[in-house]
């Protein structure tokens, strides 16, 4: 059954009845929850919470964007292409949101209307680097170069700031560009060296490249700043399942690059 039902704005919340003393669930509540929640990785909260936010106010768009993003990083491209076209019918010029629409496209394999959307969101004065990051996974999935200059666009528009080099690092991996997605990630670190998400991205990364001994300190490193941090541990069981000759080209890749 798709999600979109479950993405319906009708009815009360529950969180309105509020009992004295408790914290006061409004909008910037559920703002701040659901920023929370994305940059933890944690894309089922924040897209419950991006909707609840909508009760508060149908019309925020950034909510509604939100969800579009949420339900592109859990790969429910359809969904999140049904929801971007609901949100359009309200906010047809919005930069991100035309951003977003071309993403669902381009993932679902219409590289022609991906184009066009991307277009459209860059025509409408869209100058944030969320839509830069849009035109370079566009691009990417038609291998163009010029994908490059998107990234290199949206982490100049966003100077220091670590969600959007870990977002480029996300789209890089997706197309399974490990190598371009770990410098990403090492990026972000820079940043923010104390967060989980980004060891256990660089870990994912180094997985794939087959950098056996580098991805267990990555993803050992995850699972000492957030012991719940699953994905970590089955990463490390693979690692440690690894076969002889698995390891060893493992060995030899990382002496390769030292």
């Amino acid at each position: 059954m798709s999600r979109f039902t479950h993405l319906e704005l009708d009815g009360e919340s529950e969180d309105r009845q509020r009992t004295p003393g408790a914290v006061v669930k409004d909008e910037a509540f559920y703002v701040a929850e659901a920023r929370t929640a994305f940059e933890n990785g944690d894309f089922e909260k924040a897209l419950r919470t991006y909707g609840k936010l909508l009760e508060f106010n149908p019309q925020n768009v950034s909510a509604w964007t939100g969800q579009v993003r949420m339900l592109i990083e859990l790969g429910e491209f359809q969904d999140a292409a049904t929801w971007a076209d609901k949100a359009l019918e309200q906010f047809p010029r919005d930069s991100d949101l035309l951003a977003a629409r071309a993403v669902t496209l381009a993932r679902t394999g219409d590289l022609q209307g991906a184009v066009a959307f991307s277009d459209s969101s860059i025509a409408e004065q869209g100058e944030g680097p969320y839509v830069w990051l849009a035109r370079g996974d566009v691009l990417l999935t038609g291998r163009e170069s010029r994908a490059d200059y998107c990234f290199e666009k949206a982490l100049m528009l966003a100077r220091g700031d670590w969600v959007i080099a870990w977002l480029a690092g996300r789209i890089r991996h997706y197309h399974q560009q490990f190598a371009l997605a770990l410098k990403m990630f090492q990026q972000a670190l820079e940043s923010r060296a104390t967060h989980f998400l980004l060891w256990l991205e660089v870990g994912r990364c180094q997985y794939e490249l087959h950098l056996v001994n580098a991805a267990r300190l990555s993803l050992n490193q995850a699972r000492q700043l957030n012991p719940q941090c699953r994905e970590a541990e089955l990463l490390l069981i693979r690692l440690n399942q690894a076969g002889p000759l698995q390891q060893l080209w493992g060995w030899i890749r990382e002496r390769f690059r030292s």
